[in-house]
């Protein structure tokens, strides 16, 4: 089936890409091998191209892939500086080795530093990269808002303090960088021990402002009212919730653990069944509503099972392709790509072609572009004939004037000539410039 355009009704569960991304992360934790490890990564990354969107929260996901270099660095650091707990033969480098006291025993700084240790020390550093990105790519696929407003009523009040820490951690920063701004305009130094103190001061007074004013609002609208709950009926959600959680947590180890495959996974599931029960009784003390709860449709389903489906036959591969898995190194051995994990991995590229398509920004950056150049060019063809009209007002203004003037002037002209005549006459004589006039006879 085609994917569709997402929007606020089509777009995917939040949870869906958790289970996903968990999915993966639960069979890059059953392998060691490189060759997978880079295949999962391949995965996570190219379902995050196909799916992200512009959000501020999707561009986390470059963050994790250099957090998980980063561990990689510092693992590599580690085995070289302080040694592998594995032995080999092919030695690199001897580093001095410093003495320590007899209560260290079995920890060492220096050394004789093997290729054997350092191999295992990436591949170890390269399961732990990976399994920090397919974090990454949950963070930048689901919407942390839409994933909170799905928690169950008995997390309600959780979810709003969770809520709460993202809206004021931006406001946080945007104080400080105010506030740094403001001292460089008044020449004050903006870095250092001493700005920050200065600068720390104004912020808590207006986080507390904030605080303040957020539980005036939230205390107006009636929050934390909670429905009136049997004893029998508490005693039992709280003896669920742990009971469950702890099972969770005990499935959990058991599956990623090489040694707890058998019992992880009935663990896991019943500990979910036992928390979900306990959050359903739970949620019956929230009188509250939820606008618009996001739908767990097909979509959900299928990227949600995607993962599933990577982990399962990952922890199932380890029965019948333990070697290819886990590629010894002592002796030193070049990794082998299996086929049938490596195709169960390929699996996890499902959401990229069912998951609802992000919302064209492209297209929508390029029509707001092409919106404002034709109000903008329209907005110059008005000025230009506001302009030409004005300079016509003004032209006929000014003619207007002029003729005027100069009809002013000549009858100004003529009236003169006029009293000119007319007292020539008077007094008995042409008037002045008439050649032709003649004195008149005694």
């Amino acid at each position: 089936m085609s994917a569709p355009q997402a929007t606020r009704t089509t777009a995917l569960h939040a949870g869906a890409w958790w289970l996903w991304a968990l999915g993966l992360a639960t069979a890059a934790s059953r392998t060691t091998n490189p060759l997978l490890l880079g295949l999962l990564v391949g995965v996570a990354g190219y379902v995050v191209a196909a799916r992200r969107t512009n959000a501020p929260w999707a561009r986390s996901y470059g963050a994790f892939v250099k957090l998980g270099l980063v561990v990689i660095a510092i693992r590599l650091l580690f085995a070289f500086v302080l040694g592998s707990p594995i032995p080999g033969t092919h030695t690199l480098v001897t580093l001095p080795e410093v003495p320590l006291p007899h209560w260290a025993k079995g920890v060492r700084i220096g050394g004789r530093v093997t290729a054997e240790g350092m191999v295992f020390a990436l591949y170890d550093g390269l399961k732990l990269a990976t399994l920090l990105i397919c974090v990454g790519a949950a963070n930048a696929l689901a919407n942390p808002a839409r994933l909170l407003k799905s928690l169950p009523g008995a997390l309600y009040e959780a979810g709003v303090a969770v809520v709460v820490a993202m809206t004021f951690a931006p406001n946080l920063v945007a104080d400080v960088q105010r506030l740094r701004a403001a001292r460089r305009l008044r020449g004050r130094p903006d870095r250092g021990v001493t700005a920050l103190l200065q600068v720390g001061l104004p912020v808590l007074e207006g986080a507390l402002e904030r605080s303040v004013a957020l539980a005036a609002a939230m205390d107006a609208r009636g929050y934390g009212r909670s429905a009136e709950v049997p004893p029998a009926v508490r005693h039992l959600t709280s003896a669920l919730t742990l009971g469950g959680l702890l099972g969770i947590c005990a499935g959990t180890y058991g599956l990623l653990g090489d040694a707890g495959g058998g019992y992880g996974l009935p663990l896991l599931l019943a500990g979910l069944a036992a928390a979900l029960g306990g959050l359903w009784l739970g949620g019956r003390r929230s009188v509250r509503s939820r606008y618009r709860p996001d739908r767990w449709g097909a979509r959900a389903w299928l990227v949600a099972g995607s993962g599933i489906a990577v982990a399962a036959l990952l922890i199932w591969a380890n029965d019948y392709a333990a070697g290819a898995l886990h590629p010894p190194a002592v002796p030193l051995t070049a990794p082998v790509l299996p086929l049938w994990p490596a195709a169960s991995v390929l699996v996890g590229l499902l959401p990229a072609f069912v998951a609802p398509l992000p919302p064209d920004t492209g297209r929508a950056e390029r029509a707001e572009r092409a919106e404002r150049a034709e109000r903008a060019e329209r907005a110059e063809r008005t000025g230009r004939a506001d302009r030409t009209e004005q300079a016509d007002r003004t032209g006929r203004a000014e003619r207007a004037d002029r003729s005027d003037g100069a009809d002013r002037t000549d009858g100004t002209s003529r009236a003169s000539k006029a009293s000119r005549a007319a007292g020539a006459a008077s007094r008995g004589r042409a008037p002045d410039g008439d050649p032709h006039a003649k004195e008149p006879t005694q």
